[in-house]
Protein backbone atom coordinates (compact mmCIF):
# COMPACT_ATOMS: atom_id res chain seq x y z
CA UNK A 1 0.00 0.00 0.00
CA UNK A 2 1.39 3.52 -0.71
CA UNK A 3 2.61 5.50 1.82
CA UNK A 4 1.10 9.77 1.68
CA UNK A 5 4.45 12.00 2.43
CA UNK A 6 5.27 15.15 1.86
CA UNK A 7 8.73 15.75 0.32
CA UNK A 8 11.32 17.55 -1.59
CA UNK A 9 12.32 16.60 -4.85
CA UNK A 10 15.74 15.63 -3.73
CA UNK A 11 14.82 13.96 -0.57
CA UNK A 12 12.03 11.44 -2.80
CA UNK A 13 15.84 10.65 -4.94
CA UNK A 14 17.67 9.70 -1.64
CA UNK A 15 14.73 7.47 -0.21
CA UNK A 16 14.05 5.71 -3.09
CA UNK A 17 17.94 5.32 -3.00
CA UNK A 18 17.50 3.88 0.46
CA UNK A 19 14.97 1.42 -0.80
CA UNK A 20 17.00 0.35 -4.03
CA UNK A 21 20.27 0.34 -1.68
CA UNK A 22 22.73 0.28 -4.22
CA UNK A 23 26.09 -1.05 -3.99
CA UNK A 24 28.32 2.07 -4.75
CA UNK A 25 27.56 5.85 -4.13
CA UNK A 26 30.44 8.05 -5.42
CA UNK A 27 29.40 11.86 -4.17
CA UNK A 28 30.53 15.12 -4.65
CA UNK A 29 28.46 18.21 -3.77
CA UNK A 30 27.53 20.76 -5.78
CA UNK A 31 23.62 23.46 -6.11
CA UNK A 32 21.17 22.09 -6.26
CA UNK A 33 21.90 18.41 -6.12
CA UNK A 34 23.66 18.32 -3.00
CA UNK A 35 21.58 17.58 -0.63
CA UNK A 36 20.67 13.64 -2.36
CA UNK A 37 24.36 12.83 -1.41
CA UNK A 38 24.16 14.78 2.33
CA UNK A 39 20.33 12.66 2.37
CA UNK A 40 21.88 9.23 1.60
CA UNK A 41 25.23 9.88 3.72
CA UNK A 42 22.95 9.69 6.87
CA UNK A 43 21.22 6.62 5.74
CA UNK A 44 25.16 5.46 5.15
CA UNK A 45 25.47 6.93 9.27
CA UNK A 46 22.70 5.18 10.47
CA UNK A 47 23.10 2.29 9.16
CA UNK A 48 20.14 2.00 7.21
CA UNK A 49 21.89 0.74 3.67
CA UNK A 50 25.40 -1.01 3.40
CA UNK A 51 26.40 1.29 0.57
CA UNK A 52 30.08 1.78 -0.23
CA UNK A 53 29.78 5.63 0.20
CA UNK A 54 32.84 6.90 -1.68
CA UNK A 55 33.39 10.83 -1.13
CA UNK A 56 35.93 11.72 -3.66
CA UNK A 57 37.93 15.25 -5.03
CA UNK A 58 35.63 16.03 -8.05
CA UNK A 59 32.91 15.07 -10.32
CA UNK A 60 35.26 13.31 -13.03
CA UNK A 61 36.10 11.38 -10.00
CA UNK A 62 32.62 10.47 -8.97
CA UNK A 63 31.65 8.98 -12.55
CA UNK A 64 35.34 7.23 -12.80
CA UNK A 65 34.21 5.70 -9.15
CA UNK A 66 31.00 4.41 -10.69
CA UNK A 67 32.58 3.26 -13.93
CA UNK A 68 34.96 1.08 -12.11
CA UNK A 69 32.23 0.03 -9.72
CA UNK A 70 30.01 -1.01 -12.48
CA UNK A 71 32.66 -2.64 -14.27
CA UNK A 72 33.22 -4.58 -11.58
CA UNK A 73 29.98 -6.00 -11.65
CA UNK A 74 28.02 -3.34 -8.71
CA UNK A 75 25.11 -1.18 -9.22
CA UNK A 76 26.73 2.11 -9.09
CA UNK A 77 24.80 5.74 -8.43
CA UNK A 78 25.95 9.09 -8.01
CA UNK A 79 23.85 13.04 -8.32
CA UNK A 80 25.44 16.23 -9.55
CA UNK A 81 24.08 19.20 -11.44
CA UNK A 82 25.57 22.11 -14.22
CA UNK A 83 29.03 22.57 -13.78
CA UNK A 84 29.52 18.86 -11.82
CA UNK A 85 28.06 17.39 -14.86
CA UNK A 86 29.93 19.23 -17.31
CA UNK A 87 33.26 17.96 -15.35
CA UNK A 88 31.92 14.42 -16.04
CA UNK A 89 31.31 14.79 -19.41
CA UNK A 90 34.75 12.65 -20.44
CA UNK A 91 33.82 9.91 -18.41
CA UNK A 92 29.92 9.85 -19.69
CA UNK A 93 31.12 8.44 -22.79
CA UNK A 94 33.36 6.33 -21.09
CA UNK A 95 30.08 4.99 -19.34
CA UNK A 96 27.90 4.78 -22.31
CA UNK A 97 30.57 3.39 -24.46
CA UNK A 98 31.21 0.45 -21.73
CA UNK A 99 27.21 -0.16 -21.31
CA UNK A 100 27.74 0.25 -17.91
CA UNK A 101 24.12 0.71 -16.61
CA UNK A 102 25.00 3.91 -14.14
CA UNK A 103 22.44 5.55 -12.22
CA UNK A 104 23.02 9.44 -12.22
CA UNK A 105 20.49 11.71 -10.56
CA UNK A 106 20.86 15.38 -12.35
CA UNK A 107 19.11 18.22 -10.50
CA UNK A 108 19.24 20.77 -13.36
CA UNK A 109 20.85 23.92 -13.33
CA UNK A 110 21.91 26.73 -15.50
CA UNK A 111 25.50 25.87 -17.10
CA UNK A 112 28.19 28.63 -16.29
CA UNK A 113 28.96 31.27 -17.38
CA UNK A 114 27.85 34.03 -16.78
CA UNK A 115 27.83 31.96 -13.12
CA UNK A 116 24.63 31.73 -11.70
CA UNK A 117 22.65 28.19 -9.96
CA UNK A 118 19.10 28.32 -11.07
CA UNK A 119 17.38 26.14 -13.30
CA UNK A 120 17.09 25.72 -16.90
CA UNK A 121 18.45 22.58 -18.85
CA UNK A 122 21.77 23.11 -20.39
CA UNK A 123 23.61 21.17 -18.51
CA UNK A 124 21.99 17.45 -19.21
CA UNK A 125 20.81 18.95 -23.04
CA UNK A 126 24.76 19.28 -23.05
CA UNK A 127 25.02 15.48 -22.56
CA UNK A 128 22.53 14.35 -24.95
CA UNK A 129 24.61 12.85 -27.23
CA UNK A 130 26.83 11.23 -24.49
CA UNK A 131 24.75 7.84 -25.30
CA UNK A 132 22.81 7.72 -21.33
CA UNK A 133 19.31 7.50 -21.78
CA UNK A 134 17.55 10.81 -20.26
CA UNK A 135 14.53 10.95 -17.94
CA UNK A 136 12.59 14.29 -17.19
CA UNK A 137 10.57 14.85 -14.11
CA UNK A 138 7.30 17.65 -13.82
CA UNK A 139 7.24 17.15 -10.29
CA UNK A 140 8.31 15.61 -7.12
CA UNK A 141 6.09 12.28 -7.52
CA UNK A 142 7.47 11.80 -10.86
CA UNK A 143 11.23 12.15 -10.07
CA UNK A 144 10.91 8.99 -7.41
CA UNK A 145 8.97 6.69 -9.89
CA UNK A 146 11.22 7.74 -12.83
CA UNK A 147 14.49 6.78 -10.19
CA UNK A 148 12.41 3.58 -9.11
CA UNK A 149 12.25 2.26 -13.04
CA UNK A 150 15.40 3.51 -14.10
CA UNK A 151 17.46 0.86 -13.19
CA UNK A 152 15.53 -2.02 -14.45
CA UNK A 153 15.35 0.42 -17.56
CA UNK A 154 19.49 0.15 -18.17
CA UNK A 155 20.04 -3.02 -16.65
CA UNK A 156 17.80 -4.65 -19.51
CA UNK A 157 20.16 -7.07 -21.35
CA UNK A 158 19.75 -6.28 -24.36
CA UNK A 159 19.88 -2.39 -23.48
CA UNK A 160 22.88 -1.79 -20.53
CA UNK A 161 23.06 1.59 -21.28
CA UNK A 162 23.93 4.60 -18.05
CA UNK A 163 20.45 6.28 -17.21
CA UNK A 164 20.00 10.02 -16.42
CA UNK A 165 17.02 10.94 -13.93
CA UNK A 166 16.41 14.45 -13.97
CA UNK A 167 14.54 17.39 -12.22
CA UNK A 168 14.86 20.75 -11.93
CA UNK A 169 17.04 22.51 -9.42
CA UNK A 170 14.95 24.39 -6.90
CA UNK A 171 11.76 24.09 -8.46
CA UNK A 172 11.25 20.30 -7.76
CA UNK A 173 14.46 19.22 -6.15
CA UNK A 174 13.94 21.80 -2.81
CA UNK A 175 9.79 22.39 -2.83
CA UNK A 176 8.25 20.33 -0.77
CA UNK A 177 5.19 18.46 -2.20
CA UNK A 178 2.97 15.50 -1.24
CA UNK A 179 3.94 12.43 -2.54
CA UNK A 180 2.99 8.70 -2.35
CA UNK A 181 5.85 6.37 -1.97
CA UNK A 182 5.64 2.36 -1.88
CA UNK A 183 6.75 0.02 0.91
CA UNK A 184 10.26 -1.19 0.98
CA UNK A 185 9.53 -4.70 0.36
CA UNK A 186 7.76 -3.66 -2.88
CA UNK A 187 10.45 -1.49 -4.37
CA UNK A 188 13.05 -4.22 -4.08
CA UNK A 189 10.90 -6.43 -5.10
CA UNK A 190 10.10 -4.23 -8.35
CA UNK A 191 13.22 -2.86 -8.94
CA UNK A 192 15.04 -7.06 -8.17
CA UNK A 193 18.67 -7.85 -7.75
CA UNK A 194 21.81 -6.83 -10.58
CA UNK A 195 23.35 -9.74 -11.63
CA UNK A 196 25.20 -8.96 -14.60
CA UNK A 197 26.32 -11.97 -17.13
CA UNK A 198 29.79 -10.23 -17.56
CA UNK A 199 31.73 -8.39 -15.18
CA UNK A 200 35.79 -7.72 -13.74
CA UNK A 201 34.83 -9.48 -10.54
CA UNK A 202 33.15 -13.06 -9.68
CA UNK A 203 33.07 -14.57 -13.30
CA UNK A 204 34.47 -17.25 -14.61
CA UNK A 205 35.23 -15.41 -18.30
CA UNK A 206 37.92 -12.72 -18.57
CA UNK A 207 36.63 -9.59 -19.27
CA UNK A 208 38.57 -6.13 -20.81
CA UNK A 209 36.56 -2.82 -19.64
CA UNK A 210 37.32 0.45 -21.54
CA UNK A 211 40.51 -0.98 -24.38
CA UNK A 212 41.89 0.68 -27.20
CA UNK A 213 39.16 -0.08 -29.81
CA UNK A 214 41.45 -0.37 -32.99
CA UNK A 215 39.39 0.83 -36.74
CA UNK A 216 38.23 -2.54 -37.55
CA UNK A 217 36.36 -3.01 -34.10
CA UNK A 218 35.17 0.27 -33.19
CA UNK A 219 32.69 1.16 -35.06
CA UNK A 220 30.77 -1.70 -34.95
CA UNK A 221 30.89 -1.49 -31.11
CA UNK A 222 29.62 2.37 -31.67
CA UNK A 223 26.80 0.63 -34.03
CA UNK A 224 26.08 -1.65 -31.27
CA UNK A 225 25.56 1.14 -29.12
CA UNK A 226 23.09 2.82 -31.25
CA UNK A 227 21.22 -0.35 -31.29
CA UNK A 228 21.08 -0.57 -27.63
CA UNK A 229 19.57 3.24 -27.59
CA UNK A 230 16.92 1.95 -29.77
CA UNK A 231 16.14 -1.49 -27.78
CA UNK A 232 15.90 1.20 -24.81
CA UNK A 233 12.46 2.31 -26.01
CA UNK A 234 11.07 -1.03 -25.68
CA UNK A 235 12.36 -1.53 -22.43
CA UNK A 236 11.01 1.77 -21.12
CA UNK A 237 7.52 1.06 -22.30
CA UNK A 238 7.78 -2.22 -20.56
CA UNK A 239 9.13 -1.33 -17.28
CA UNK A 240 6.68 1.38 -16.99
CA UNK A 241 3.70 -1.09 -17.86
CA UNK A 242 5.04 -3.45 -15.19
CA UNK A 243 5.14 -0.52 -12.71
CA UNK A 244 1.64 0.64 -13.83
CA UNK A 245 0.36 -2.91 -12.55
CA UNK A 246 2.75 -2.69 -9.45
CA UNK A 247 2.48 1.11 -8.25
CA UNK A 248 -0.72 1.93 -10.52
CA UNK A 249 1.01 5.01 -11.96
CA UNK A 250 0.93 5.11 -15.36
CA UNK A 251 3.81 6.51 -17.79
CA UNK A 252 5.15 6.43 -21.40
CA UNK A 253 7.46 8.95 -23.58
CA UNK A 254 4.97 11.68 -23.10
CA UNK A 255 1.63 13.15 -21.54
CA UNK A 256 -0.51 14.10 -24.31
CA UNK A 257 -2.51 16.37 -22.34
CA UNK A 258 -5.90 17.18 -23.85
CA UNK A 259 -4.38 16.31 -27.27
CA UNK A 260 -7.46 14.77 -28.96
CA UNK A 261 -8.51 17.60 -31.16
CA UNK A 262 -6.10 20.12 -29.88
CA UNK A 263 -5.46 22.63 -32.57
CA UNK A 264 -2.41 24.54 -31.03
CA UNK A 265 -0.11 22.73 -29.18
CA UNK A 266 3.03 23.40 -27.02
CA UNK A 267 6.29 20.45 -26.78
CA UNK A 268 8.54 21.30 -23.59
CA UNK A 269 10.07 19.28 -20.79
CA UNK A 270 9.65 19.89 -17.02
CA UNK A 271 8.12 21.45 -14.52
CA UNK A 272 6.61 24.24 -17.03
CA UNK A 273 4.11 21.41 -18.01
CA UNK A 274 2.18 22.14 -14.62
CA UNK A 275 2.05 26.26 -15.55
CA UNK A 276 0.96 25.15 -19.32
CA UNK A 277 -1.65 22.28 -18.19
CA UNK A 278 -3.42 25.46 -15.87
CA UNK A 279 -3.12 27.72 -19.31
CA UNK A 280 -4.74 25.10 -21.37
CA UNK A 281 -7.55 24.92 -18.84
CA UNK A 282 -8.14 28.71 -19.10
CA UNK A 283 -7.72 28.40 -22.49
CA UNK A 284 -10.78 25.44 -23.17
CA UNK A 285 -13.01 27.56 -20.77
CA UNK A 286 -12.80 30.32 -23.40
CA UNK A 287 -13.62 27.39 -26.36
CA UNK A 288 -9.86 27.17 -27.77
CA UNK A 289 -8.23 24.15 -28.46
CA UNK A 290 -4.97 23.97 -26.70
CA UNK A 291 -3.35 21.10 -26.08
CA UNK A 292 0.28 20.15 -24.28
CA UNK A 293 2.73 17.55 -25.24
CA UNK A 294 5.18 17.18 -21.99
CA UNK A 295 8.45 14.90 -23.13
CA UNK A 296 9.06 12.79 -20.40
CA UNK A 297 11.59 10.82 -22.27
CA UNK A 298 14.29 12.81 -24.44
CA UNK A 299 17.21 10.04 -24.78
CA UNK A 300 16.09 7.46 -26.91
CA UNK A 301 13.79 10.37 -28.67
CA UNK A 302 10.48 9.21 -29.16
CA UNK A 303 10.26 10.42 -32.84
CA UNK A 304 7.99 8.03 -34.51
CA UNK A 305 5.11 8.82 -31.76
CA UNK A 306 5.55 12.67 -31.50
CA UNK A 307 5.37 13.10 -34.98
CA UNK A 308 1.95 10.73 -34.79
CA UNK A 309 0.26 13.18 -31.59
CA UNK A 310 1.03 16.53 -33.48
CA UNK A 311 -0.07 14.96 -37.19
CA UNK A 312 -3.79 16.82 -36.64
CA UNK A 313 -2.36 19.89 -35.32
CA UNK A 314 -2.43 23.07 -37.27
CA UNK A 315 0.51 25.00 -35.30
CA UNK A 316 3.24 24.24 -32.79
CA UNK A 317 5.95 25.69 -30.26
CA UNK A 318 8.07 24.13 -29.27
CA UNK A 319 9.08 25.62 -25.32
CA UNK A 320 13.08 25.10 -24.77
CA UNK A 321 14.53 25.55 -21.76
CA UNK A 322 18.16 25.60 -23.28
CA UNK A 323 19.75 27.79 -25.51
CA UNK A 324 21.76 25.11 -28.96
CA UNK A 325 23.66 28.11 -29.98
CA UNK A 326 22.85 26.80 -33.34
CA UNK A 327 21.46 30.09 -34.64
CA UNK A 328 17.85 28.56 -35.62
CA UNK A 329 16.90 26.89 -31.92
CA UNK A 330 17.05 24.90 -29.04
CA UNK A 331 17.43 21.44 -28.71
CA UNK A 332 14.07 20.07 -28.54
CA UNK A 333 13.10 22.10 -30.94
CA UNK A 334 15.64 20.39 -33.47
CA UNK A 335 14.36 16.66 -32.56
CA UNK A 336 10.40 17.81 -32.76
CA UNK A 337 11.08 19.42 -36.34
CA UNK A 338 12.91 16.37 -37.22
CA UNK A 339 10.17 14.06 -36.33
CA UNK A 340 7.68 15.53 -37.78
CA UNK A 341 9.70 16.31 -41.10
CA UNK A 342 7.77 13.07 -42.74
CA UNK A 343 4.44 14.32 -41.81
CA UNK A 344 2.03 14.60 -45.04
CA UNK A 345 0.55 17.44 -43.10
CA UNK A 346 3.06 19.15 -41.16
CA UNK A 347 1.91 21.71 -38.53
CA UNK A 348 3.84 25.22 -38.34
CA UNK A 349 6.46 24.97 -35.99
CA UNK A 350 7.98 27.71 -34.12
CA UNK A 351 10.79 27.48 -31.47
CA UNK A 352 10.33 29.32 -28.30
CA UNK A 353 13.43 29.44 -25.81
CA UNK A 354 12.63 30.19 -22.44
CA UNK A 355 13.51 30.05 -18.76
CA UNK A 356 17.15 30.39 -19.11
CA UNK A 357 19.02 30.79 -15.81
CA UNK A 358 15.52 30.77 -13.68
CA UNK A 359 13.90 33.55 -15.62
CA UNK A 360 10.41 32.62 -14.34
CA UNK A 361 7.66 31.53 -16.95
CA UNK A 362 3.73 32.56 -15.54
CA UNK A 363 0.75 31.10 -16.97
CA UNK A 364 0.18 34.32 -18.48
CA UNK A 365 3.19 34.05 -20.25
CA UNK A 366 2.55 30.74 -21.66
CA UNK A 367 -0.60 32.17 -23.23
CA UNK A 368 1.69 34.89 -24.94
CA UNK A 369 2.34 31.54 -26.57
CA UNK A 370 -0.93 29.57 -27.15
CA UNK A 371 -2.28 33.35 -28.21
CA UNK A 372 1.11 33.75 -30.70
CA UNK A 373 -0.01 30.27 -32.34
CA UNK A 374 -3.72 30.95 -32.88
CA UNK A 375 -2.46 34.31 -35.13
CA UNK A 376 -0.49 32.19 -36.90
CA UNK A 377 -3.34 30.04 -37.67
CA UNK A 378 -5.58 32.82 -38.30
CA UNK A 379 -3.27 34.09 -40.91
CA UNK A 380 -1.28 31.28 -42.20
CA UNK A 381 2.15 32.77 -41.19
CA UNK A 382 4.80 31.63 -39.49
CA UNK A 383 6.45 34.15 -38.99
CA UNK A 384 10.02 34.34 -37.08
CA UNK A 385 10.72 30.64 -35.91
CA UNK A 386 13.34 31.20 -33.60
CA UNK A 387 12.33 33.60 -30.41
CA UNK A 388 13.62 34.34 -26.79
CA UNK A 389 10.22 34.82 -24.56
CA UNK A 390 11.14 37.03 -21.19
CA UNK A 391 13.97 38.77 -21.78
CA UNK A 392 14.06 42.76 -21.30
CA UNK A 393 15.27 44.60 -24.34
CA UNK A 394 14.85 47.76 -25.91
CA UNK A 395 13.50 45.98 -29.10
CA UNK A 396 9.35 44.59 -28.91
CA UNK A 397 8.52 40.70 -28.52
CA UNK A 398 7.42 38.98 -30.48
CA UNK A 399 4.93 37.03 -28.37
Amino acid sequence: MSIRERLSGNEAIAYAMRQINPDVFAAFPITPSTEIPQYFAQYVADGRVNTEYVTVESEHSSMSTCVGAAAAGARAVTATSSCGLAFMYEMLYVAASARLPITLACVNRTLTGPININNDHSDSMGARDSGWIQIYAENNQEAYDNYLQAMRISETPDVRLPIMICQDGFITSHAVENILLEEDTAVKAFVGEYNPEHALIGRDHPLAVGPYDTCPYCMEHKVQQAEAMKNAKRAILDVAADFEKTFGRKYGFFEAYRMEDAQVALVLIGSTAGTAKACVEQLRAQGVKAGLIKLRVFRPFPMEEIAAALSHVKAVAVMDKSEGNSACGGPLFAEVRSACYDLERRPMLIDVVYGLAGRDCAVEDIEKVYRHLLNMVATGETGPRYIHMGQRSNQQEVL
